[in-house]
């Protein structure tokens, strides 16, 4: 099943988003290679596509996982997570309808 995971940036921790995206995108990288990844991006500050120095509010991952604790787990050993980035992670079922 797919599943929507929204992680939630702490006010003011561009920098170790920065220092951490490496390791963040390997993991998405990974699930792409798998055929599981449908989208995944960063959720910028600002009305901007670069919001510069505003940073970022989070991230939006949609996915493939087996079930809703496995989605979990993976979202938990986010390098985000690791380093200070996450406020909280949200993870919702999710039902893709278009493009079909």
């Amino acid at each position: 099943m797919l599943y929507a995971i929204i992680g939630r940036d702490v006010p003011g921790t561009l920098e170790q988003r920065l220092a951490a995206r490496p390791a963040h995108l390997e993991r998405l990288n990974a699930l792409l290679a798998e055929g599981r990844l449908v989208l995944a991006g960063p959720l910028p500050a600002i009305d901007s596509p670069d919001p510069g120095p505003a940073g970022f509010q989070g991230s939006l991952v949609v996915a493939e996982f087996a079930a809703l604790e496995e989605a979990r787990a993976w979202a938990d050993a986010d390098p985000y997570v690791a380093a200070g980035v996450y406020a909280a992670v949200e993870i919702y079922p999710f039902r893709k309808v278009l493009p079909a």
